[in-house]
């Protein structure tokens, strides 16, 4: 069974790579199976519509200069909405960093505090993509490069961007889902290259 991750990985079926997961059936299902729920065929699109979740998807990947899976993002983006994609596309090196930074509470951890970029969307962009979107682009940003930062008020921000309680759920999980596509294409390219 082939899913997005193997495309992406470049497994084929056959291989040792494809045998190593196919060990772990329900893993590999769940993950497409998530994929397809939050990406391909939401239930919902009024928590967020298909562009927003591409622009989300690609907006994460983008961020952690993760090639394939951003261009992948990217097309569908495009598909979607190319004034988005274009309007991202240009704020993108503004935004691109290192990490993580942020502010542990004060105590033991606190020497591992580190100031860094706290990104906000710029006015050609929320011009372009609207207030609602570019609030979830600046929350991914911050679970991306900050996560020691994110607060109620930082989910505050998205209520009041206009984003219901289900739909900041959803921007949520689109966060969560592309990092761990990114980990789980990591680790597999790591596997590949060593097998």
């Amino acid at each position: 069974m082939s899913d997005l991750i193997d495309d992406l990985v470049g497994i084929v079926p056959g291989s040792t790579l494809d045998a190593l997961r196919a060990k772990r059936p329900v893993a590999r299902s769940d993950a497409q199976a998530t994929y397809d729920g939050l990406i391909t065929t939401p239930a919902d699109l009024a928590r967020a519509t298909a562009a927003e979740r591409a622009a989300l998807g690609y907006w994460v990947a983008a961020l952690s200069r993760a090639g394939g899976l951003a261009e992948h993002y990217r097309a569908l983006l495009d598909d979607a909405d190319p004034e988005a994609r274009a309007a991202i596309d240009a704020a993108l090196p503004g935004a691109l960093t290192t990490g993580p930074y942020g502010a542990y509470p004060e105590g033991p951890l606190s020497v591992e505090d580190e100031e860094g970029l706290h990104w906000i969307a710029p006015t050609a962009l929320r011009d372009a993509i609207g207030s609602r979107l570019s609030a979830a682009l600046e929350h991914a940003h911050l679970l991306t490069y900050r996560p020691r930062d994110a607060s109620p008020d930082a989910l505050q921000t998205l209520l009041d961007a206009g984003w219901s309680t289900d739909g900041v759920v959803t921007v949520s999980q689109l966060v969560a889902f592309t990092h761990f596509q990114l980990r789980v294409i990591a680790g597999l390219s790591v596997l590949k290259e060593a097998i």
